[in-house]
This record gives structure tokens, C-alpha cells and sequence, in this order.
């Protein structure tokens, strides 16, 4: 007995985390400085906890709210305040967020589920859209890319005041992936940015790279930019890098198919020629042997009595002692002697 309770008990302790089987990108939901959100977490019956979280870039998630089973939700920390509030309505929990400002920009998310398993999704990032807004602008790739190749990344940040520290992070979705994930934190990035020659002053436009060196096909996909500036993240609209195969196998292969196709053209255009060649042959050869026969026939065909015979003898002659007498055959020979009448 005290096994079992034991048993039990460290199974109570353990928390199984379920991912949602397929996945989908993180919506974006934009707000105006100084609205109102309210971002909606749909909980089955079942499901005894629920927890909302916010997660900034480059940051652990953070517990925005709890709610357990038949109790009031509870805020937690740095969001005890007026601004942020949880409802709840028919199995539906959302989380109000009021008066948003820049700093309010991040990633929402609920999870829900039992002391044995949780379920996290209802994922969305906030951005929050103000007077005097920076803007952040991906560039795309104009120029098609090949396995091998070298690119840069560009994003710009546009803004009236672009002084302070800026942290860059670059973000790549690949197909089948989930959820980005961070592949380059440069860090302070202040010294990028400069005066903009193309926007009227007092605008100043801030520069981030990123250079990816001898390409493969497992580097296509969608890279995001995220600058931290002037307390506010910036997120970018993200650039598509789309790497073609390489034209080579197929050229080749369209070559040796066109040699090909030319080589049997040849052929069959030299046996159609050499075909009525061989079959002229055929009916002159046809011709002169029916005019040989023809000739032979006309002179057999000659009157009787215009025709002479002569009877020819030829003698045997003995054979000497000794030897054995070999039979040989009759030979006949006829003379075809043709009078003509020369008056």
C-alpha cells in the first residue's frame, strides 16, 4: 500500500507538455497606441488549469494569469495593474489588455490542460502602432539565388529618433518549421545608424545585415528582423529566400536528348531514300530478264523450214587395258543454222 501512494504520488508531481499536432505561424494582431485589446483562449470543460503568458523577444516566458478550476483568474507579478484583466465567458478566457503601449509588444499565449498534460496555442503577437512610430522595412531578394551563391539581408528602421542602444535578431521559418527560430543576435547595434539622405530631416534610417555565405537548399525560407530601439521591438515583414536548383543536370540533359532526336531524324530520312534506289533496281533487273527471255522465245518461234539440221557422230574411243571403262554421258549438240533471203 505505501508503494502504490507513493507511486501516486510522484505521478501527481509529473506534467506531460503536448504541442498541438499541426502547428500553425503566429498571427499578428495590430493595435493603435492607447486601445484596447483582447486576445481570446478557448478552455474545454475538462481541462482543470489555464495560464496565460507573455514572452518578449529574446526573453523567457512570463505568467500574465492563472485561472484553476472553479476559481477566479489571478494576475501575477509585474501585471498586477488596472491595465490587464482576465474574463470569462462560456469556456472562453480573454485577456484585456488596455491603454497599450510599445512596451506591450510581444507574444501571447495560453496553455491549458491537467496535472498530467498541457496544451499550449492561441498564440498571436501584439503590435502596437503609434504617432512617431518607428518603421522597420525588409528589403527582398531581387536577384534569383542558386545553391552556392552568397546574399545580404537587409531590414531598415526609419524613425524621427534613433539614438540608444539597438539589439538586432534575425528569425528564419523554414518550410514544415513550426515557429521561427533565432539564428543571429549581433547584440548592440547603435553604431548602424546614420541620417537618411532619402527621407526629409529630421528622419534618420537605421541598417541591419545579415550575410549568408555559400547557400544550399536548406537555408530557403522566410527571414524575419527584429530590432529593439527606443524602448520598443520592431518586427519585420519578413523576406523570402527562395533558392532555385541548379539549371546545369537539366541543360544537359535536354542536349544529349536533342543529339538524339537529331541522330534518328538522319536515319530514317537515309532509309527513305535508299528505299526506291532498291526497288528501281529491282524492275530493271525484272525488265532485262523478261527481254532476254522474250529474245530466246522469238528465236525458237522461227519458220520450220527456214531452218537447216545437221546430225553430228562422235566416235568413242576405247579405253586402254588396265583401266576400268567409265561410263560418261551422251552429249547432243545442235546447230541452229537461220537462212535468210538476201533478194
Amino acid at each position: 500500500m505505501i508503494r502504490i501512494c507513493l507511486l501516486w504520488g510522484l505521478l501527481s508531481q509529473v506534467c506531460l507538455i503536448q504541442t498541438e499536432d499541426a502547428p500553425q505561424p503566429i498571427p499578428v494582431t495590430t493595435r493603435l497606441f492607447g486601445d484596447t485589446v483582447s486576445l481570446p483562449c478557448p478552455k474545454a470543460e475538462s481541462e482543470q488549469f489555464l495560464y496565460w503568458y507573455r514572452q518578449t523577444v529574446g526573453q523567457l516566458p512570463h505568467i500574465v494569469a492563472s485561472v484553476s478550476y472553479a476559481s477566479e483568474p489571478v494576475l501575477k507579478g509585474e501585471f498586477k495593474n488596472p491595465r490587464f484583466h482576465v474574463e470569462e465567458s462560456q469556456y472562453v478566457y480573454n485577456l484585456i489588455i488596455r491603454n497599450i503601449s510599445t512596451l506591450d509588444e510581444a507574444t501571447y499565449f495560453c496553455g491549458m490542460g491537467t496535472m498530467y498534460g498541457m496544451n499550449y496555442g492561441n498564440a498571436t503577437f501584439l503590435a502596437v502602432k503609434g504617432h512617431n512610430h518607428p518603421t522597420l522595412v525588409q528589403q527582398p531578394v531581387s536577384d534569383p539565388v542558386h545553391p552556392g551563391d552568397s546574399v545580404i539581408l537587409q531590414c531598415t528602421v526609419l524613425s524621427e529618433t534613433c539614438t540608444g542602444e539597438h539589439s538586432v535578431y534575425w528569425f528564419r521559418a523554414g518550410s514544415g518549421e513550426s515557429h521561427p527560430g533565432v539564428i543571429y543576435t549581433p547584440g548592440n547595434m547603435s553604431d548602424e545608424c546614420k541620417k537618411s539622405p532619402e527621407t526629409p530631416s529630421p528622419t534618420q534610417s537605421c541598417v541591419y545585415s545579415l550575410s549568408k555565405n555559400n547557400l544550399s537548399l536548406a537555408d530557403a525560407g522566410t527571414y524575419y528582423c527584429a530590432v529593439a530601439t527606443c524602448g520598443e521591438i520592431l518586427f519585420g515583414n519578413g523576406t523570402n529566400l527562395n533558392i532555385e536548383r541548379s539549371l546545369e543536370h537539366v541543360v544537359i540533359g535536354l542536349g544529349v536528348t536533342s543529339v538524339f532526336c537529331v541522330i534518328v531524324i538522319i536515319i530514317l530520312v537515309f532509309s527513305r531514300n535508299t528505299k526506291p534506289i532498291s526497288e528501281h533496281y529491282k524492275v530493271s533487273v525484272a525488265q532485262h530478264i523478261g527481254h532476254d527471255n522474250s529474245t530466246i522465245k522469238c528465236d525458237q518461234e522461227q519458220d520450220p523450214d527456214t531452218l537447216n539440221y545437221a546430225a553430228l557422230h562422235f566416235s568413242e574411243r576405247k579405253t586402254k587395258r588396265g583401266r576400268k571403262k567409265r561410263e560418261s554421258p551422251q552429249e547432243s549438240v545442235y546447230s541452229d543454222v537461220r537462212y535468210s533471203d538476201w533478194d
